[in-house]
């Protein structure tokens, strides 16, 4: 009977000790690239499913034939910042699945700033309207070894372009789709 409690025990030690707690990260932070841009930001928690993301970094665009008489491209400044609720983390601990930094699927609120403070472009006197969008998105995080992630989601959203400090005379409203591929480190 002692040899089966001990078992028992024994048993039960290992189980407890390898479990993970189903909640997000303390904080995490990184950098991240894609097609259009490179960003550094944090995330910090709020609550065991709900972590805060910050970020800034240079958005890029391309653009060709309409307005310029040949290809062009540009970089500004963007500063972000959104909530995320990963909701599936208790159903990814359960399956055994890792769930260290912040690897889950998630909702967001993103809402973001693009700054006319500088523009780097193979343009000479190119200028963007600040522009500041709010888009749900919903996205999966997932790890790739131990120091690197990938992120992907997508969103329908609002977006508005103050136009009017870019010299125009009118503002600029429209409904804006994101779809994003990065990679964090």
């Amino acid at each position: 009977m002692e040899k089966i409690l001990l078992t028992l025990t024994f048993c039960g030690l290992i189980l407890i000790a390898n479990s993970q707690t189903a909640s997000v990260e303390q904080s995490t932070y990184g950098i991240q690239t894609g097609v259009l841009g490179i960003w550094a930001h944090k995330e910090m928690k709020l609550s065991n499913q709900i972590a805060l993301r910050a970020e800034i970094g240079m958005d890029a665009g391309f653009w060709g034939g309409s307005i310029y008489p040949k290809n062009g491209y540009l970089m500004t400044p963007l500063i972000r910042l959104e909530p995320r609720w990963y909701y599936n983390l208790n159903k990814r601990v359960s399956k055994s699945r890792n769930i260290s930094g912040n690897s889950g699927n998630f909702l967001t609120l993103q809402a973001s700033y693009n700054l006319n403070w500088f523009v780097i472009s193979n343009y000479e006197n190119v200028e963007v309207a600040d522009q500041i969008s709010i888009i749900p998105t919903w996205g999966i995080r997932r790890n790739i070894g131990n120091h690197f992630t990938y992120e992907t989601g997508i969103g329908i959203g609002y977006r508005y372009t103050c136009a009017k400090s870019a010299g125009y005379s009118f503002f600029l409203y429209n409904v804006f789709i994101q779809l994003k591929f990065v990679s964090n480190s």
